[in-house]
């Protein structure tokens, strides 16, 4: 690598400066199946290596595409069998796209409404006056449904 760092047995902490993440994150997906345990040195740190480095990548970049943790395991499946057909991981992101598209449909059914509630105060008065707080107070629950449970990433 060019960075000088030995990427053959790496401690937690290392791994987790390299790849970017807390350190907790790499022992949430190890509990989660996602990154395979390491190995153990005589003083019981965990030791990682390079296929650790390349494993956490790829969940990373699938999480920055706001892929859920079944559906990265499902590609990692994949990924560790590369003989096989990859139908279902163009299935996979088929519904995934759709599923982003529903989102920006939401996003932007949201942002609408914000644009609207704005609306209701144009100047600074008395917060008794405000006529976004009104507004707020008065709402019915005609929000788009699933805006606030989606919960940055789950889905």
């Amino acid at each position: 690598m060019s960075n000088g760092i030995s990427t053959t047995a790496l401690k937690i902490g290392e791994l987790a400066a390299h790849a970017g993440c807390p350190v907790e994150t790499i022992r949430y997906y190890e509990r989660e199946g996602l990154l395979p345990l390491a190995a153990r040195s005589q003083s019981n740190y965990r030791l990682y290596g390079q296929a650790h480095i390349e494993r956490l990548q790829f969940i990373r970049h699938c999480r920055s595409l706001d892929m859920t943790l079944d559906e990265v395991r499902r590609l990692l499946q994949f990924r560790d069998l590369p003989e096989d057909n990859c139908a279902e991981v163009n299935t996979l992101l088929d519904h995934h796209i759709d599923h982003v598209a529903a989102r920006i449909t939401e996003l932007k059914a949201l942002q609408t409404q914000l644009k609207q509630l704005r609306k209701q105060c144009q100047r600074t008065q008395a917060a008794k006056d405000c006529g976004i707080l009104q507004g707020l107070a008065s709402m019915e629950d005609d929000a788009p449904a699933n805006l606030g449970s989606h919960g940055g990433g789950v889905h």
